[in-house]
């Protein structure tokens, strides 16, 4: 069985050309502009990847989010392990990069390649080839048990699925508030950790440089990430909200501690942003378990796709904040 493009399979394609771009760009930039554009197709890519996976997910068990929030978590270890350690070892960023680039290429084989198809997902189609072997008669059985089938998925794409009203948005919005607002609380506190303190909590007399404590903070930050995002196999929080607020604290402790400079070790750092990472990908994880399991069949697509938008909009504010916050503690 083959796969044609759809438009989740255009989107894919998208994203695979903005990822592999963006490596490009930032290994072969010569300006700083450039590498920003490079980071711009970075998210461009992650931010409607992320949309379309998540909104895909419907059509399958909803026990793929597990494996979703456990290959997402290890996404970030892998690929900050492996650019940490190689840039540790002595390769240049831009060489980094360039190997890097196999991510992209691995992406697309495992969607077109890998990825098993579902009846209920429209893009999956027979190939006509297959059919080119088989005798009149097994091909005609073929052909009405295909058009059983298609009506079979009509009808379940019709229960699942339907056309949803701009009203109907309206109220699933409304509903989606109640994780959104908690999801995108917990990024924009991460985010703001992760973008405008964590470079400032360094340690001259600690074995790794500067630029290496950094690294490796990031690094750890992903191994907190991908162990939260696993544990839905054993446990699930519904009060997301609690997430929220534990990450703001550390936000706000750290925020303290690049100001007053009271942290003795880079050890407690590293204890602390592994924390950051366990909040971070808890939180992610349960929100769309709960929004999966709480939205009705029919509005379960657009709110899975609609709520994506929660961590990218928490991110974003985070990154607008921690411009200044950062400016200013460097002008101290």
């Amino acid at each position: 069985m083959t796969a044609v493009p759809s438009p989740q399979g255009f989107r894919v394609l998208f994203c695979v050309t903005m990822a592999a771009a963006s490596f490009l760009l930032v290994s072969c930039s010569s300006a700083v502009w450039i590498s920003i554009v490079g980071v711009i197709f970075a998210s461009i890519s992650s931010g409607l990847g992320e949309l379309s996976f998540l909104s895909l997910s419907v059509f399958f068990d909803r026990n793929v989010l597990e494996g979703w929030g456990s290959g997402t978590g290890g996404a970030g270890v892998a690929g900050s392990f492996l650019y940490s350690g190689l840039i540790q070892v002595g390769l240049s960023p831009q060489i980094t990069l360039c190997i890097m680039l196999v991510v992209p290429f691995a992406m697309l084989v495992s969607y077109f390649g890998v990825l098993a198809p579902v009846p209920s997902l429209p893009q999956w189609r027979r190939s006509e080839l297959e059919y080119a072997a088989v005798d009149s008669e097994e091909q005609q059985q073929l052909m009405d048990e295909s058009e059983d089938e298609e009506q079979e998925t009509s009808a379940s794409e019709d229960r699942t699925r339907g056309s949803v009203t701009l009203k109907e948005k309206y109220y699933v919005i409304k509903g989606l508030v109640r994780f959104v607002a908690p999801l995108g609380l917990v990024y924009f506190a991460e985010y703001f950790i992760n973008q405008g303190l964590i470079e400032l909590l360094f340690f001259h007399n600690f074995f790794l440089s500067h630029a290496a404590q950094y690294r490796w903070y990031q690094t750890l930050y992903q191994v907190g990430v991908l162990v939260s995002r696993s544990s839905l196999y054993c446990i699930k929080f519904r009060r997301v909200w609690i997430f929220s607020l534990l990450q703001v604290v550390n936000a706000v402790f750290l925020l303290f501690a690049v100001r007053f400079q009271f942290l003795p070790s880079a050890w407690i750092v590293l204890v602390i942003i592994l924390y950051e990472g366990l909040l971070g990908g808890a939180a992610y994880v349960n929100t769309f378990y709960f929004i999966s399991k709480e939205t009705e069949s029919r509005y379960r697509e657009f709110a899975m796709a609609t709520a994506s938008v929660g961590d990218s909009l928490g991110i974003a504010l985070a990154g607008l904040v921690a411009f200044p916050v950062h400016k200013y503690f460097c002008s101290l």
